[in-house]
């Protein structure tokens, strides 16, 4: 089954638009390029680090030739009919891929997103080639966090290039999947599409898995009162809104291919395993909506059990506050009736000679019978009003 859709337009370049997926099916092969030779580096220049980790040539689904070179995996495909050139790159250099787009004529502009990378995942097609984006993840333990990593897939008729900009999807286990599986590698690029999305959809799995086990840890730190979770519940919410993002996607590019199975004669096999790709994506994607969910609850049981908590704190602080108040309305009063016998006593312990009742026999008694109606009526008032 070719891989290639059929010309629309005389020039390809105008045209930029996302297609169904479905039209992988009805890629039509085109005449072979010139190959032309890459210029020789400079003299004293260091040599140029290939970033090919594999490089093969396939026929009826078996390799028969493993390219030293891109411009080597161009003249295999000349040698037979019905042949697929299946090239992997590990965050290649700018002239890395310049060469390819000469050697396989792939789109200006996907060559330009596929280097500057930081795309959304995205499907396009560029007359005979589709541009597929797709969005990687990984959950590392250690960190506890999910990693995000970007692939790239060029497809035309007779090749397969994937642009890897990160250590997830493991490529080589996919290529070997499709090696053990001749009979689905000979259906062309379209084999290694379903392939590479089957592996980025299973790399989910083990995210959404650490994912539901930190939302499980955060329950258990928020009703313990840990000061930091609200910061853990933020930087979760933006993974997981991340991993959103990666995965939500996937769910339109699937329902294109599907929706022209009749249409252009999708094998029937590859038809059940779209199928089996699609609900994979739909379980993800419901997991992580209820993660969401989830995480907005537990944001606000978090921010109500701190508002709690704070006004257990104020009321505590309140009473110790009342409770000072009343022990300094004791101290006053008693101060106040204390000042009182102290006021006579001091205004008789002048020892002036022309004072009044100085010589009184009824002078000292006076005074305190006098201290002592002061002292007891402070005691009443203050008593009255509660501060003693």
């Amino acid at each position: 089954m070719s891989l290639v859709v059929p010309v629309l337009r005389e020039s390809v370049m105008t045209e930029r638009r996302l297609a169904p997926l479905s039209a992988l099916s009805t890629l039509t092969r085109r005449p072979r390029p010139e190959v032309r030779a890459v210029p020789p580096a400079p003299a004293g220049a260091p040599p140029a680090r290939s970033r090919v980790v594999d490089n093969a040539v396939y026929s009826d689904g078996r390799r028969v030739a493993t390219p030293d070179s891109a411009a080597d995996s161009r003249a295999e495909l000349d040698l037979g009919e019905e042949r697929l050139a299946w090239l992997g790159l590990y965050r290649p250099e700018p002239q890395e891929l310049g060469e390819l787009a000469e050697l396989f004529e792939l789109p200006e502009l996907a060559v330009e997103d596929a280097i500057k990378a930081h795309q959304r995942p995205k499907f396009e097609r560029y007359g005979n080639t589709l541009f597929v984006v797709l969005k990687a993840a990984r959950y590392l333990d250690a960190a506890e966090e999910v990693e995000f990593g970007e692939l790239h897939l060029f497809l035309g008729a007779d090749f397969a290039i994937t642009v890897r900009h990160s250590e997830s999807p493991d490529l080589s286990r996919v290529r070997r999947r499709l090696e053990s599986e001749p009979a689905l590698l000979a259906k062309g690029s379209e084999a290694v599409l379903y392939a590479t999305l089957d592996a980025v959809v299973d790399g989910y799995r083990p995210v959404v898995d650490g994912l539901a086990t930190d939302i499980d840890e955060i329950e258990t730190e928020v009703f313990r009162g840990d000061p930091g979770v609200s910061r853990r519940i933020y930087e979760l919410s933006q993974e997981v809104l991340e991993f959103q993002r990666a995965a939500a996607p996937l769910t339109g590019i699937i329902a294109a291919i599907t929706s022209g199975f009749d249409k252009y004669g999708v094998d029937e096999e590859l038809r059940s395993y779209l199928r089996d790709v699609a609900d994979h994506v739909m379980q993800v994607i419901e997991r992580v909506e209820g993660f969401r969910q989830q995480l907005r609850d537990i944001l606000t049981v978090n921010a109500t059990l701190v508002a709690q908590r704070q006004n257990e704190e104020i009321r505590e602080l309140t009473e110790a506050s009342i409770a000072q108040g009343e022990e300094v309305k004791k101290i006053s009063a008693w101060a106040a009736i204390l000042f009182a016998p102290t006021l006579v006593g001091t205004v008789y312990g002048m020892n002036f000679d022309h004072m009044p009742e100085t010589d009184w026999y009824y002078g000292y008694p006076f005074a305190v019978v006098l201290m002592g109606i002061v002292s007891l009526a402070l005691y009443l008032v203050f008593k009255r009003r509660g501060w003693i």
